[in-house]
């Protein structure tokens, strides 16, 4: 703005002529452009009828009045140190902004230059100056009302998500240079539910309609809240359906609470528009902290996961953030990022539980259980990532790895022991079935590891195939006919359809953990747990399926079982889940 130089030499100095000089004063005091003449001091030697009409006073009064103090040139150090650099002949122009005051008190803003005249011929004056003042208030108030465009919703005429973020950051800025508030902050951060159907059938016009009481509700709702102080929050439309209210100087959690059941209460109230009643709910993510040691971007993560939290726990409700909840999905999602090059690195491994017969003890199986060598959570169990696997599309890759590594492990079994070999169960999840062909996939591992199919046993859960029909259940004939053996697992506490039971290629049932824990000791059986077992165990040997009773855990819980007709059981009084090498020494022995 300001650009300092050294002033040129001066070219020949020509004399003005009278009429050159009656011109010039004339051009000067017809112009638009409010203009004046300044001595070396800054003082005024004549002015145009422009300048005292923009200043309301008679340019002639003007004269010898310092230009700074007519237009506050000296409000500022670095403003009056560039004018008094151009009247000294040190700076070849300043120009700078100040705000004036019309003749009848209205606000103008004026664009104020100064430059040096050049010197005129020998004996004239010297080290004159050009003061020239522009009225710029209609070009202010254009970027002014851009600025409020750029900055909020056309549709609900609230703040827009980068002025909410331009709030947030200086929030958090202010919070954080102790100026004696509370130091905390807080957001609401809300979707609408349902919005989709109200544009899907009213149409977008009665969806803006909409959209707009909804932020009239919000901000009257913050409004009659009231936080302590003017300004200390923001309600803002983030985009689509998403509003949020900032509070700065929150006092803690109880205040957003009441904040987010205030925001609830009111938009489930009806709303009346262009003769349609509607029903709206909101879900809410309440984030509440110190601001010291956060960040926007950290801020709006954990209102972003709140919200989602507040979805997946039902809709038409607020929930607050939790720090242990957000580890847990955190961990979660750096769970399934790497699940797929765990596989590849050959992070997993396989361990196996025995099966035993309750008629004297002898080792008749295992079940095969998948761990995951986490180089930083360390060694995690299925119930940590096989869900995981599943909803990631992992389960196939991960599933045929199982297979694999379980079959070749039995068929080393069955050379180790050939006259009596054990077989090995493999948990498989629906999804397996029905994103990759199972059944080539088990004739093809058999065929590669020599393990014949009748010592191969596939669990599945019995919600996944009770009522299958089509690809699942083709899948599992196919299988039985192959010689393999069909597990039903957690049996008794899904949707049992006994009569469907019969349908299925089944050769076993796994009674569920639940049951077995009700046979305590002899004392303290439970006489429902009991009868179900009973009756399920006789409906199975019915149906020439035998029984599996799983968690069993002493010796008690083993002989109930063994006398009310179960076949097999396993859990940790007869084993924990093992290495291979340690199921190869209770072979040996």
């Amino acid at each position: 703005m300001y650009k300092r130089q050294v002033p040129p030499a001066p070219p020949a100095a020509r004399s003005v002529t009278p009429t050159e000089a009656r011109d010039h004063r004339a051009a000067f005091n017809a112009a638009r452009l409010a203009m004046a003449v300044l001595d070396g001091e800054g003082r005024v030697v004549t002015a145009n009828q422009a300048l005292g009409a923009l200043l309301g006073a008679d340019p002639a009064r003007l004269a010898a009045e310092p230009a700074a103090e007519l237009l506050n040139l000296s409000h500022d150090a670095r403003t009056w140190t560039a004018y008094r650099d151009v009247l000294g002949g040190h700076l070849e122009r300043m120009r700078c902004t100040r705000r004036l005051k019309n003749p009848d008190g209205r606000p103008l803003w004026a664009e104020v230059s100064v430059a040096p005249l050049p010197e005129d011929g020998p004996g004239g004056p010297r080290s004159r100056a050009l003061l020239s003042v522009a009225d710029i208030s209609d070009r202010r108030d254009l970027q002014a009302r851009l600025h409020h465009l750029r900055l909020h919703d056309p549709v609900t005429r609230l703040p827009n998500r980068a002025l909410f973020f331009e709030r947030l950051a200086a929030a958090l800025e202010a919070a954080g240079q102790d100026r004696g508030g509370s130091g905390r902050i807080g957001i609401c951060y809300l979707d609408l539910d349902g919005f989709k159907a109200v544009n899907d059938t009213l149409g977008h016009r009665i969806g803006d309609r909409l959209l707009h009481a909804v932020g009239q509700r919000l901000a009257h709702c913050a409004d009659r809240a009231g936080y302590g102080r003017r300004g200390a929050h923001l309600v803002a439309r983030l985009g689509g359906d998403e509003f949020a209210v900032l509070v700065e100087e929150s006092t803690g959690t109880e205040q957003l609470s009441e904040l987010a059941d205030a925001v609830l209460h009111t938009l489930l109230q009806p709303f009346d528009l262009a003769g349609e009643r509607l029903s709206l709910s909101a879900s809410i993510g309440v984030v509440e902290r110190a601001a010291a040691g956060t960040t926007a971007t950290a801020l709006m993560q954990a209102a972003d996961t709140t919200l989602y939290w507040a979805k997946a726990d039902g809709k038409a409700r607020w929930t607050l953030f939790d720090p242990e909840r957000n580890a847990h999905r955190v961990n979660r999602q750096a769970l399934a990022s790497t699940l797929r090059p765990a596989i590849e690195r050959g992070e997993f491994t396989l361990e196996y539980q025995p099966l035993v017969s309750l008629d004297g003890g002898a080792l008749e199986g295992v079940e095969a259980l998948v761990r995951w060598r986490h180089p930083q959570f360390g060694t995690l169990g299925p119930n940590r990532f096989i869900g995981l696997a599943e909803e990631e599309g992992a389960i196939v890759q991960l599933g045929r790895w199982v297979l694999r590594t379980a079959c070749r492990q039995a068929r080393l079994w069955q050379l180790q022991r050939p006259e009596s070999p054990i077989f090995v169960s493999v948990n498989v999840a629906v999804r397996q079935v029905w994103d990759s062909d199972l059944v080539a996939d088990v004739a093809a591992i058999l065929a590669e590891t020599g393990l014949p199919p009748h010592l191969l046993q596939l669990e599945l859960t019995e919600s996944a195939v009770m009522g299958s029909a089509g690809r699942p259940l083709q899948a599992l004939r196919a299988l039985s006919d192959m010689g393999v053996s069909i597990a039903i697992d957690d049996f008794g506490t899904g949707y049992s359809n006994l009569a469907y039971l019969s349908r299925l290629p089944a050769s076993v049932l796994k009674l569920d953990g639940a049951f077995v824990r009700g046979f305590r000791d002899k004392t303290h059986a439970n006489p429902a747990d009991e009868t179900i077992v009973e009756a399920l165990v006789g409906l199975a040997h019915r149906l020439g399926l035998t029984v599996t009773a799983e968690c069993v855990e002493n010796a008690d819980q083993a002989d109930h079982l063994r006398r009310l007709g179960c076949d097999t059981g396993q859990g940790w009084y007869y084993a924990r889940p093992l290495h291979p090498e340690r199921v190869s020494s209770l072979l040996d022995g």
